[in-house]
């Protein structure tokens, strides 16, 4: 967790911000001087922590990506997190801007920190003990430590949950995970992705091994994954046309997910967003793994 207000922020760029934000974030002994009540948060996982927590009523703005609840939507708006409004925040006159590191851009976090807005940054990482962070960071500051405490140890459960069903009923398959967005080309997710993280705690193996993040989909590249299955987002389904349409991909129609028709859609949020369901998604992914075709 890291607090800071105005102009007292770290000199020397972005990897000791980035460092600092994580330092802060792992000290116990950090805290809030008293629990904030006008809330902007930036992060569909943030938001949906809060309303974890019970305190979605003192939430004033979001950001794009937090539409779950779905009472989450009729909240004002301020932008997406990578492209924040720094007008549109400061009108709705917040004690504190919950957001993760990379939200931005730097300038906008700039202009909070001189307008004295109290910022809860936190690390962004694609674990379970990661979202466990972000939960005691974001108990703490809104003074609600022991429904924190009880979120996590429900983790904790659930967790242990789903590693009893995957030993009762492994389902080993090499998964390709595609994105995206409009007319750009079709992506696909490498390794230290959150869709990399998801797979691996769902008891599945990212097909793809050799790369780190993402790449396009190439015809040459994906008869030699040999995906078993091949996982999107239910906003990516949409926006490529449908099952067949992914089936349709560069390649994929060689590979045994497209002889076989195994394609799976999942929500963005649910599946990469790394909060507070992220184990459901996983025990959904694994479900989903185990149908019969």
């Amino acid at each position: 967790m890291a607090r800071y207000r105005g102009g007292a922020h770290p000199p020397g760029g972005a990897p000791v911000k980035r460092l600092l934000a994580f330092l802060l974030l792992v000290l116990p002994d950090v805290s809030f001087a008293g629990a904030a009540k006008r809330i902007v948060s930036i992060g569909g996982a943030q938001t949906e922590i809060i309303y974890a927590l019970g305190a979605e009523s003192r939430i004033v703005g979001v950001d794009s990506t937090s539409y779950w609840p779905e009472t989450a939507k009729l909240l004002p708006q301020v932008g997406y997190q990578r492209a924040l409004s720094a007008e549109g925040i400061l009108s709705l006159e917040p004690d504190l801007v919950i957001l993760g590191v990379d939200a931005g851009p730097p300038t906008v976090i700039e202009q909070l920190k001189q307008a004295n807005i109290p910022l809860l940054v936190l690390q962004e990482d694609h674990s379970i003990a990661s979202v466990k962070q972000k939960i005691a960071a974001i108990a703490r500051a809104l003074g609600e430590v022991t429904k924190g405490k009880a979120l996590m140890k429900r983790l904790d459960e659930q967790q242990a949950a789903l590693d009893q069903e995957l030993k009762a009923h492994p389902a080993p398959a090499r998964v390709l995970f595609i994105m995206q967005h409009g007319a750009g080309s079709a992506m696909v997710a490498g390794t230290h992705t959150a869709a990399d993280a998801i797979l691996k705690l769902a008891g599945a193996s990212n097909a793809v091994t050799a790369y780190e993040g993402y790449k396009p989909l190439t015809p040459e590249a994906a008869p030699a994954l040999a995906p078993d299955i091949i996982l999107v987002t239910t906003q990516t389904l949409d926006e490529i046309g449908g099952k067949d349409s992914v089936l349709k991909l560069p390649g994929l129609a060689l590979t045994p997910a497209g002889k076989s028709g195994r394609v799976i859609a999942m929500d963005t949020l649910l599946l990469l967003g790394f909060g507070p369901r992220t184990i459901e998604a996983a025990r959904e992914l694994h479900a989903h793994r185990m149908e019969k075709k």
